[in-house]
């Protein structure tokens, strides 16, 4: 079973023009997100809608792909790229968003193995267990829980599940979704074809469009969360402090 890490990326940014440009310690976020992506071991893809994203890219040791301008997501632009790859069904993508320079390598393979050892999963994704509770009414923290077999059952911005009697909130695992996803191109070659659904739309969540057409989404919870992605000035000057930290050790 052959696995690519492939980056959607998207040039214009609301939140932070050009994001994928903007440089941290001096180098592109995009050229960061790739050299990090390229640790896990996997062949590593860029899927840009602007020129000047694969020029920034062309000394990496990455391939880079024109797309339209006009995905409404990362994943009708991963089926842009398997479609015009011809990748097999069963060749496993890796959707890494170009705004995280800090993902770790090690949940790129772990995603990767979890749908490998999810042979009836469509798509495989990570969770981590909520160390600080109170962030289970932030809306901007999607949770997940999960049926026996760790599969995805829902995914809210509302606090999953709801414990009705007080009494029971020690037994509760609340679980924290992580925005990394692995697909077989099988599901990537349907996406086109699957419209965006009810659920989809109230709780301003993609992932829900598998649930809600049936199709089953692998969780594997592991041990830590990556450090959070670029949305504005701020998290630049985050990532630049983790970077001189890491440095240091």
């Amino acid at each position: 079973m052959n696995a690519f890490v492939v980056i959607p990326a998207r040039y214009h940014s609301t939140r932070l023009p050009t994001k994928l440009l903007r440089e941290i310690a001096g180098v592109p976020m995009i050229v960061r997100t790739a050299r990090q992506a390229l640790k896990s071991g996997l062949p590593v893809w860029v899927a840009y809608d602007e020129v000047r994203i694969a020029e920034a890219l062309a000394t990496e040791a990455v391939q880079t792909i024109a797309t339209s301008a006009h995905h409404q997501n990362g994943s009708e632009r991963l089926s842009e790229v398997v479609q015009r790859l011809g990748w097999e069904d069963e060749t496993v993508v890796v959707n890494v968003q170009g705004d995280e320079p800090m993902m770790p390598p090690e949940l790129i393979k772990t995603v990767v193995e979890c749908l490998r050892q999810s042979p009836e999963a469509a798509v495989a994704t990570l969770a981590v267990r909520f160390s600080d509770k109170e962030t289970l009414h932030d809306a901007t923290a999607v949770k997940v829980v999960c049926n026996q077999k760790g599969q995805a059952l829902y995914f809210s911005r509302a606090p999953i599940p709801w414990v009705r009697d007080r009494a029971d909130e020690e037994q509760a695992e609340y679980l924290r979704h992580i925005g990394i996803y692995a697909y077989r191109v099988a599901t990537l070659r349907r996406y086109p074809q699957l419209p965006a659904t009810p659920l989809e739309h109230l709780e301003k969540l993609e992932q829900l469009r598998f649930l809600e057409y049936g199709l089953t989404v692998a969780v594997a919870v592991v041990d830590e969360a990556p450090p959070a992605g670029v949305d504005c000035e701020q998290d630049l000057a985050r990532v630049e402090a983790l970077l001189a930290l890491q440095s240091l050790q």
